[in-house]
């Protein structure tokens, strides 16, 4: 039987496309081969250390008070301590504090009690016991200060009103976050220049950063120290005290490792 010439040319070329298929498959996989068990970690690397440092000025100060009044009924302690509470805040919104600023952190009422003795007699003296004989209602409120000009007015006419217990002052950054962030950035740009450095020692070059890690300190409260009896009876007279916000230094520590060619 004669086949005809045109069937055996379609056989050979079809031939040669599968043959030249196989070939690229084969090619693939041997290829595959050569990276079986290689790790992906990259091997050429440098790391590198860097620092910066920004100064943090605080701009913001805080300080509490707490009012506590006792009286034999719970409606009249209470009566007394919103007073005085209501005179404290009406001084320090004349000041320029804002509402949002002002925060009752604690209101709490609790028994008072206090010890007495039973006379004597010839024979014994009983012992002394405690005895309910009204009630404690207290107040806590923060303040926030904003105008640190006024901090010290603000500190002097809450005891001008006759608070006795307050604390503070406490200046801070109201956004540590950005002078961290300059720090950082300080920090960074120490360390891409050494990088820069090492690497032309090396006759290499920076390809990526492969890990970064960074420790260093945050803007952390500063305390006004004052004495509240001494300056409380200084504050009665209307004298407010100097008072000063100073500075802070925040640290960054960065560690920078890079691949290399």
């Amino acid at each position: 039987m004669n086949i005809p010439q045109n069937f055996w040319k379609t056989a050979v070329g079809a031939l040669g496309l599968l043959t030249i298929f196989l070939v690229v498959v084969s090619v693939k996989e041997l290829k595959s081969i050569g990276y079986v068990g290689k790790s992906d970690q990259v091997v050429n690397t440098i790391s590198v250390e860097g620092t910066g440092d920004a100064v943090a000025i605080p701009d913001v100060a805080t300080f509490s008070f707490t009012v506590t009044e006792t009286s034999v009924a719970v409606v009249d302690a209470q009566t007394k301590a919103t007073n005085k509470v209501n005179a404290a805040l009406k001084a320090v919104r004349s000041g320029g504090v804002v509402d949002k600023d002002i925060q009752t952190t604690s209101y709490n009422i609790n028994p008072h009690y206090e010890y007495q003795s039973s006379p004597c007699t010839a024979n014994s003296c009983p012992p002394s016991r405690s005895v309910l004989t009204g009630y404690d209602v207290s107040q806590s409120t923060q303040i926030k200060v904003r105008d640190l000009s006024k901090a010290g007015t603000l500190f002097a006419a809450i005891g001008s009103i006759g608070v006795q217990n307050v604390n503070g002052l406490n200046f801070s950054v109201d956004k540590p976050e950005s002078v961290q962030a300059e720090a950082r950035g300080v920090a960074i740009a120490n360390a891409q220049s050494k990088a820069k450095e090492l690497a032309k020692q090396l006759g290499v070059s920076l390809v990526r950063v492969v890990s970064f890690s960074e420790s260093g300190n945050s803007p952390r409260p500063m305390t006004y120290n004052m004495d509240n009896s001494a300056k409380m009876m200084a504050a009665t007279a209307s004298v407010a005290p100097e008072v000063s916000v100073g500075e802070q230094k925040v640290t960054s520590s960065v560690s920078v490792t890079y691949e290399i060619k």
